[in-house]
């Protein structure tokens, strides 16, 4: 595909003119002329007249070959969302067919949703669905963001990044999985620009340094290629050298800890033959010209990737010792790997044919895709639920194995026997007791490698243990053991989750009679959304819910009134020394506190501690109060606790670190952070803490209902000036929003 191609209306109108019948050109034609005057006024924000984005995802389409009713939707897939054309417009004018695809592109604009992440979620779910109907679809929205991401530079920055990593965990991973590697590698090059573009102009820069270099190699090889290709007497063959991708080799510098010198397949040798026989005769000779690296060779012809690919892949020691990898498959499956799914529309002998967009007339590949996001959708909670289990199952490595009797299973790269047996049937997975690999008992956490022969061992005895759910990496199988846990222990989970609160209750001492009630049991189930009180309880027991979130909403009304009452006391809570105190006064006298370095200025003999509410550290401005009976409290001057007793005029006591720089990492600091609920967040937070601190006392995290991760930390630093370097290093973080010291 040409990249950064601007194509002119003409242009897409001749080129479409090549290969589809009259009737659907003439179609084509009128969508042109109709998104042309509904968007005449309207300009993208480039500046430009808003006419050129359709035109170009038309243009990309074209370069698929894509049917009529496709291009069509290309010029028309913004008018519902941007114009006021309704989706029966649509469909009265062009067909129920063009409709379709247009109102699967749209996204949901006039459902609002309290979280913009709720919100994509939703949208890409809606998508994903659509998809599964009819997969042009997913092949127009694919277009629509490649020319989306090649005009990224009329954004802020900060949308840049969003997008970017949108398209990176999203649209490239479907492109992939469709096939289409001429939109999946442009889509992830572009955004590596935006989101490492250091990286990505040092990794171009040094490909354009080395270029020279590279071109003498491999022309080098295709030479010898040549030669021993001229030795087979075989027609009509290409080969040619292509330059990896940048994010391809970015992937490797990172992944495998590599420096740029230490990567020498930069370019890679294609070779395309016209048949089957050619392309094992090629690969033939050039083992026997070259010696292979063992390990290195990939027959993706016998065992194709998901997404349909098909070629041998093998890596050999070339010209000058270095290791050239080298691919070789036929015109057909070069096609297919090029354009995957959209090389069914590719018009050749058959001109003016019409092919049905039918889920039927797909490959079995994105027929088992399909598949899977229809069961996701069935058993997904939410709509975040759903995305989150598309990428995790869906836009990863596969490994691929074989039952006994020769099928094939394509699973998650990490997936265990467990996994494959509920891949296998739901009840199969049920009533799982063991597993073989390749003849051999294998534990249940054995990870599968590709071209294992797994046989299920079962039993209509056995059922689902709460232990399954660490062993398994698909959420298919997790959801299937959640769902027969909560079956068969329903009881068992309410009773537990009883229990749990009535001792949550008892522990923070409120009257359990006071709480335990069916109508506050069922507003707290009404405010998590999970339906019954029963089913509150099992929630519970069974740990989807926390005895505390579901304590604290029984409590909320008690708790804040209780809390404005200590509020309006607060001035109450000082000693009577308090009101001899002198803020005037010189530190003449000081008491260093018995557990901090706190000073007391004119004031002997009196305890000392840190309030836990703010967690002061050395170099905080601090403040303290004779509280009754412990002494005195230091607080952070911006602590709400005290501003009370501020406001109405009490005076304070005055209090100095003795070592505002603080030599000991004994401070206890807590902090709250706010992030994306993305994949490894957690971990990502932790490394972050870990090259700041050593001492992490406490760390946990629960996802929002808006659908952030909120996590709490509590950390033992030394001073001020360490603490605000570990909230800059977070921050740094993209995915987090902010962090913030916790006030309890």
């Amino acid at each position: 595909m040409t990249k950064h191609k601007e194509y002119q209306a003409k242009d897409v109108l001749n080129m479409v003119a090549d290969y589809l019948p009259e009737e659907q050109l003439a179609a084509v034609k009128d969508a042109y002329e109709w998104a042309r005057d509904l968007h005449k006024e309207q300009k993208r924000q480039s500046g430009i007249p808003y006419i050129a984005h359709p035109i170009q995802v038309a243009g990309i389409l074209a370069e698929l070959k894509m049917d009529g009713p496709t291009i069509v939707s290309g010029f028309l897939h913004d008018i519902v969302e941007d114009t006021p054309v309704t989706l029966e417009d649509v469909v009265d004018r062009f067909g129920p067919i063009v409709g379709r695809i247009v109102d699967g592109v749209t996204k949901i604009s006039k459902i609002k949703y309290q979280d913009s992440k709720v919100q994509l979620a939703e949208n890409h779910r809606k998508l994903l669905l659509a998809m599964a109907k009819d997969i042009r679809v997913i092949i127009v929205k694919l277009a629509d963001r490649l020319h989306n991401m090649r005009t990224l530079d009329a954004l802020r920055p900060e949308k840049q990044r969003r997008i970017s990593q949108e398209t990176l965990s999203i649209y490239a991973p479907l492109a992939d999985r469709l096939g289409i590697s001429a939109i999946k590698w442009e889509l992830e090059d572009l955004s590596l620009s935006y989101l490492e573009p250091d990286a990505y102009h040092k990794i171009a820069s040094m490909m354009s340094m080395k270029r020279d270099e590279r071109l003498a190699v491999i022309q080098e090889a295709i030479d010898q290629i040549e030669q021993s290709i001229d030795e087979l007497h075989i027609e009509d063959v290409s080969v040619y050298g292509r330059p990896k991708h940048i994010y391809s080799i970015y992937r490797k510098l990172v992944d495998k800890h590599k420096s740029f010198d230490e990567i020498y397949d930069l370019s890679a040798i294609r070779v395309l033959t016209e048949n089957l026989t050619d392309t094992y005769a090629v690969l033939g000779a050039i083992h026997a010209h070259w010696k292979p690296l063992p390990g290195r060779f990939k027959d993706y012809i016998a065992l194709p990737k998901p997404n349909g690919y098909q070629s041998l892949h093998t890596t050999v020691l070339g010209p000058g010792g270095r290791p050239l990898e080298v691919q070789i498959r036929t015109y057909k499956m070069h096609q297919v790997a090029e354009f995957g799914v959209a090389a069914h529309w590719a018009y050749k002998k058959n001109k003016g044919s019409e092919q049905q967009a039918n889920v039927t007339d797909q490959s079995e590949q994105v027929l088992n895709m399909i598949q899977g996001i229809l069961e996701f959708q069935e058993s997904a909670e939410d709509a975040q639920d759903f995305m989150d289990s598309v990428q995790t199952d869906l836009f990863v490595d596969r490994v691929y194995a074989f039952s006994p009797a020769g099928d094939v299973y394509e699973l998650a790269q990490g997936a265990g026997p467990l996994d494959m047996a509920f891949a296998i049937h739901s009840n199969v997975g049920a009533h799982t007791t063991g597993a073989k690999a390749n003849g051999r008992i294998v534990p249940l956490d054995y990870q599968i490698q590709n071209g294992d022969i797994m046989e299920i061992l079962t039993s209509q005895n056995a059922q689902p243990s709460r232990d399954w759910l660490d062993l398994v990496k698909t959420r298919k199988a997790r959801h299937k053991i959640k769902s027969s846990l909560k079956k068969r222990d329903r009881a068992d989970n309410i009773q537990a989750g009883l229990d749990a609160i009535s001792k949550e209750l008892f522990d923070q001492g409120y009257d359990l009679n006071d709480f335990i009630e069916d109508d506050k049991l069922q507003a707290v189930a009404d405010t998590f959304q999970s339906g019954t009180k029963d089913d509150l309880l099992a929630a519970v027991g069974y740990g989807d819910l926390t005895r505390l979130a579901v304590v604290r909403e029984l409590t909320k009304s008690e708790r804040e009134a209780r809390d404005a009452k200590e509020a309006a006391d607060l001035q109450k809570r000082l000693l009577e020394e308090g009101g001899a105190i002198k803020k005037e006064a010189q530190p003449n006298k000081v008491k260093q506190g018995n557990d901090s370095d706190v000073v007391i200025a004119g004031i002997d003999s009196l305890l000392v501690h840190l309030a836990k509410c703010c967690t002061p550290v050395p170099g905080d401005n601090v403040t303290g109060y004779i509280t009754q009976g412990r002494g005195v409290a230091v607080h952070r001057f911006d602590c709400p606790n005290i501003h009370a007793a501020q406001k109405a005029g009490e005076r304070l006591v005055d209090v100095i670190w003795a070592d505002p720089n603080g030599q000991r990492p004994d401070y206890t600091a807590d902090l709250t952070i706010h992030a994306e609920n993305e994949p490894g967040i957690l971990n990502t937070l932790l490394k972050s803490l870990n090259a700041k601190t050593r001492f992490i006392k406490e760390i946990n995290g629960h996802v929002t209902r808006g659908g952030m991760v909120q996590v709490q930390a509590s950390l033992g630093v030394a001073n001020i000036a360490q603490l605000n370097g570990i909230i800059d290093s977070l921050s740094a973080q993209h995915s987090v929003y902010d962090v913030k010291r916790t006030i309890h």
